[in-house]
């Protein structure tokens, strides 16, 4: 399949000798996975909370990261805000980003979120997209950058980061880092995002009620299923978000 363009995309170099202590210190996940592609993570608050979420890979003597372009301003503020002394250059590159499926070609890197979302490339020669990525996130539950991951709003482990291979809970410390072991280690978590079917179609963010009370809101929709973050106690049958009605 060839490279499909992913528009409103930004690429960040990270280089000179702290790069990987810098970025070590601040992301959910391990830096030393680049040895092996790419890798997955996010940024979060002091206060334990989602900021953006980015790919990571190594190219030479740089790391690269992918980030949504909706996100990359207040990313690089706070990369240069905890910079402080480290040795650590951070710069814009015009780097187109694609993606497709099947087969991984030469350059390209496996999508380290999940099997069904293919393959990311950086500066492949690429195409309008056909693909309906939107239909294969809400199959596999997958949130995308300022739909369902809000900043400052969501907690990663509530929307399955762990699955999504975005945290390491073996890498030390990092910013947020001892909110989101607490919820992992020390309480069972009660809300989240789960796949449901939808019978309709209603704006994102439309709330979810069930008898009664609202219980949750639902977020992107594709062939008869939407995201949706629920109150895991709360679901029930009748369940519904606007005009439309929802089962788990």
């Amino acid at each position: 399949m060839p490279a499909e363009t992913i528009p409103l995309r930004t690429v960040l170099s990270i280089t000179r000798p702290d790069a990987d202590s810098f970025l070590q210190g601040l992301v959910s996940n391990d830096i030393s996975k680049l040895d092996n592609g790419l890798v997955y993570a996010a940024m979060l608050s002091p206060q334990g909370k989602y900021l953006a979420d980015f790919f990571l890979l190594r190219q030479g003597d740089a790391i690269l990261l992918d980030v949504a372009q909706g996100l990359s301003d207040g990313l690089l503020k706070r990369l240069n805000m905890y910079k402080l002394r480290a040795d650590v250059a951070i710069s814009l590159l015009d780097l187109p980003v694609s993606r497709g499926l099947g087969d991984v070609p030469d350059g390209a890197f496996a999508d380290p979120r999940h099997p069904a979302l293919g393959w990311r490339a950086y500066g492949l020669e690429a195409t309008e997209g056909k693909t309906n990525w939107d239909a294969i996130r809400v199959e596999h539950c997958i949130p995308e950058s300022l739909v369902e991951l809000i900043p400052d709003d969501t907690y990663i482990l509530e929307a399955g980061f762990e699955a999504l291979n975005g945290v390491d809970f073996k890498k030390g410390c990092y910013v947020g880092q001892e909110v989101t072991a607490r919820m992992k280690h020390k309480t069972e978590l009660r809300k989240g995002f789960r796949t449901v079917h939808i019978d309709g179609e209603v704006p994102v963010g439309t709330e979810i009620a069930a008898n009664g009370k609202t219980i949750g809101s639902v977020y992107t929709q594709a062939n008869g299923k939407a995201i949706a973050y629920l109150r895991f106690d709360r679901i029930a049958p009748g369940m519904t978000a606007g005009t439309a009605t929802l089962s788990a």
